[in-house]
């Protein structure tokens, strides 16, 4: 995939439900079920790209979220 443009979570997601479809449904050749796992493992690869970044700016903004500010009432003198 680094030829192509990587695509968003949710086209990555939408594609690998349909890869599994495919595979479940069954009627394919050898050759086309390989090709299909292959694509479907590097669909997963880019939705757990994403997932991993989600979870990165999430930990991220849950730490400022927890740093106290010069504003927050635990500095106030009363």
């Amino acid at each position: 995939m680094a030829d192509e443009k990587a695509p968003s979570y949710e086209q990555a997601r939408e594609e690998l439900t349909e890869v599994v479809r495919r595979l479940e449904t069954g009627g394919l050749t050898l050759e086309q079920s390989i090709e299909l796992w292959e694509r479907g493992e590097k669909l997963a690869a880019v939705c757990e790209e994403w997932l991993q970044g989600a979870r990165v700016k999430l930990a991220a903004a849950m730490a400022r979220r927890s740093e106290p500010t010069s504003g927050d009432a635990d500095d106030a003198p009363f």
